[in-house]
């Protein structure tokens, strides 16, 4: 697991309801094991230059607690995200149905964008690090053209609404 950890959590369901506050390692772990793939797509939002919001599936990989995914660099994503880094995840995985708001910037390190490129080849997208940025022969239509840059969302907030058996959902804040 990473060494992501919450700084305060809140127990969302209403007191007449009687759940527990979830676990943040246990949604982490679900979340860890959600990678990128088909039928796998989350949305991310970002903010057009008008405020409102842009909405697009992407294909995304969970590296040391944070999102990582990867764009053409003229993209709308793209250029939303140059304006203002604000932007929001939703999720749908096994168990849970997640929300991410975070911030995401450019990830340049060669080291990690290595670590991204060789988590989504093991998932079938043949692609390959040079460098700070991704190449393969095909990308997802809505990550543009390639090369493509390696983008990490930091996290301030997530909230869990927990899908299966008894329920429950959780908000934690990270910053």
């Amino acid at each position: 697991m990473s060494e992501l950890k919450p700084l305060r959590a809140k127990n969302l369901a209403l007191p007449k309801y009687g759940l527990d506050q979830l676990v943040w390692d246990e949604v982490e772990a679900a979340v860890a094991a959600a990678v990128a793939g088909p039928g796998r797509s989350w949305f991310l939002s970002t903010l057009n230059p008008d405020g409102s919001p842009h909405t697009t599936a992407f294909g995304h990989t969970w590296l040391d607690g944070a999102i990582h995914f990867t764009t053409g660099p003229e993209t709308r994503k793209t250029r939303n995200l140059l304006a203002d880094p604000r932007c929001t995840v939703a999720a749908p995985i096994e168990d849970f149905d997640v929300t991410f708001d975070g911030e995401a910037r450019r990830a340049t390190d060669p080291a990690v964008v290595a670590a991204v490129a060789e988590m989504y080849a093991a998932v079938g997208w043949p692609c390959q690090a040079e460098g700070d940025v991704i190449t393969a022969p095909f990308s997802a239509p809505s990550a543009g053209p390639g090369p493509w840059q390696v983008y990490r969302i930091e996290l301030l907030t997530v909230v869990a609404l927990k899908s299966t058996g008894d329920g429950g959902v959780t908000k934690w804040w990270f910053r």
